[in-house]
């Protein structure tokens, strides 16, 4: 159970003076601590039960977690599927999936989704929660809602009223401050054939919730920043990544520079983003794809659509830290041994394509958790308005930080049948670490450079 509410009140009372520009109201914000959360969630659990109350989130680590180390057992190892869907009940449920989850159980036979009790696990730091309390009456959305200002190192909107709020909670929500992991990436082709697409080093640092960082953020701030190596197949062997998110991206844009070995240089490329096909995936996926979704919110109308009750991944240790990355994949989907699924409530947000904007999804549909404002899964559309691709994150809280946590996403495309998971942990004794970052020397293209050179 929290401890702490009455502290949550606290922050509350100082921003009675707030700015007229403020998300919401002072009144409203007493929310926050009471009936809410104070990154926004329902404290209660559901109707009939099958969502608990909100106690604070996993925070103690299970049986076999070994201190410092980067593999996280699964708390919940022991528990069995309450019950399982398949193609032949998939409309006694459907109005709780997703259109891929539909999707894949009507077009697979051998899909299957077994739901779990439902843990509301996602747990945060004190100073995370005091923030978010703080900039539900302090943050604004500025040009439209592309950016925001006043942001304190917590989710800047935990009374969302649009869809751009939404989504910008999504953005800044909180992974830790700073963590490294070594990881696969596995295609699997619409034959059946998996193969590896990518070992790689990932460096994954959020300014934006620095512990050491004092008052609000900029526009020329960086909230996210990752760097990849990759080690792995051959002829990826030296390449390297660097990409930069800024608080306010029409005041600054993505930068993304890649080191290739072939050209022994480090390039600009700005092209690291949108719907640039995601080399890592074999074009499953886009740049903006990332995490579900990453980057700027410019090409498309946000509506937030509301709150629901969905059957999504969530505490799928099994999947993202299994010894054997070619175990979790079969032809077609993955393995549904290893996913499991709960019933959680998420913040429904469509994006729809502006008028003169280009990109190859026409629509999105993404479900944020109440709990953690992670995109837990998405649904992208073509042109015509037919489902194109759909977009899981497999998430996976450490708890031992604690910090909201997914490292594994995976990705299906529905146009030619392939589809591939990247962030699995488990082959690899090092797994997913937090630090407390890079030095700035660290994330410059001249370093990007000598890291990748073989």
């Amino acid at each position: 159970m929290f401890k702490s509410s009455h502290l949550w009140a606290l922050p509350i009372l100082a921003m009675a003076t707030a700015s007229a520009f403020a998300a919401v109201s002072p009144d409203e914000a007493k929310k926050l601590g009471t009936t809410l959360s104070p990154v926004g969630a329902e404290l209660a659990g559901n109707a009939d039960k099958t969502i608990p109350p909100y106690t604070g989130g996993l925070t103690t680590a299970p049986a076999g977690y070994q201190k410092g180390s980067g593999l996280r057992p699964d708390p919940y190892a022991a528990e069995k599927p309450l019950y399982s869907i398949t193609g032949a009940n998939v409309a006694q449920y459907q109005s709780r999936l997703t259109a891929g989850t539909r999707e894949l159980l009507k077009r697979y036979p051998g899909m299957r989704v077994d739901v779990y009790p439902t843990h509301r696990s996602a747990a945060y730091p004190k100073y995370v929660l005091d923030n978010s309390v703080k900039n539900a009456t302090s943050v604004k959305a500025i040009d439209g809602g592309l950016g925001v200002q006043g942001t304190y190192a917590g989710i800047p909107f935990p009374i969302p009223k649009t869809g751009n709020e939404a989504m910008w909670n999504h953005l800044l929500r909180y992974a830790g401050h700073s963590y490294v992991a070594k990881y696969d990436s596995i295609n699997v082709s619409a034959s059946g054939s998996a193969v590896l697409a990518t070992t790689g080093e990932i460096t994954v640092e959020y300014p934006y919730y620095d512990p050491r960082r004092s008052g609000t953020s900029g526009g020329k701030d960086i909230y996210f920043r990752t760097k990849v190596a990759y080690s792995a197949p051959a002829r990826r062997v030296g390449e390297a990544l660097l990409i930069e998110d800024y608080i306010n991206p029409l005041e600054h844009a993505r930068k993304g520079w890649q080191y290739l070995p072939g050209q022994r240089r480090v390039k600009l490329s700005p092209d690291l983003s949108y719907d640039t096909p995601n080399p890592a995936t074999a074009g499953t996926s886009t740049f903006d794809d990332s995490f579900v979704f990453s980057g700027a919110l410019d090409r498309y109308d946000w509506k937030l659509v509301g709150k629901r009750e969905m059957i999504v991944p969530y505490n799928a240790y099994k999947l993202s830290y299994a010894k054997d990355p070619y175990a979790v994949t079969t032809p077609k989907h993955l393995n549904p041994d290893y996913l499991r699924w709960e019933l959680h409530r998420v913040w429904v947000v469509e994006g729809t394509l502006k008028e003169g904007k280009r990109h190859i999804y026409s629509k999105r549909t993404f479900y944020l958790d109440e709990d953690s404002w992670y995109a837990l899964a998405s649904d992208e559309f073509d042109g015509r308005g037919l489902l194109y691709r759909s977009g899981f994150t497999a998430f996976t809280p450490a708890y031992e930080q604690p910090a909201p946590g997914a490292t594994s996403q995976f990705f299906y495309d529905f146009a030619t049948g392939s589809y591939n998971i990247i962030g699995l942990l488990g082959a690899y004794p090092f797994g997913l670490k937090y630090t407390e970052g890079l030095p700035e020397r660290q994330w410059t293209p001249d370093a990007l450079g000598a890291a990748g050179v073989r």
